[in-house]
């Protein structure tokens, strides 16, 4: 079973953050540009779960 995280940033941000969430053991799994406030990103997450 897997877990999904999505998470919003601001450009300059994405990589300490998608990193600082590796390292925790999520997987980014897609990466989208963020239209709603035409700047930034949308990068979703997923995790294997012990289930």
């Amino acid at each position: 079973m897997y877990k999904y995280k999505v998470e919003t940033y601001k450009v300059n941000d994405a990589a300490e953050a998608m990193n600082a969430l590796a390292a925790q053991g999520w997987r980014v799994i897609a990466v989208s540009p963020n239209v709603a406030f035409g700047f930034g990103i949308v990068a979703t997450y997923e995790k294997k779960t012990d289930n």
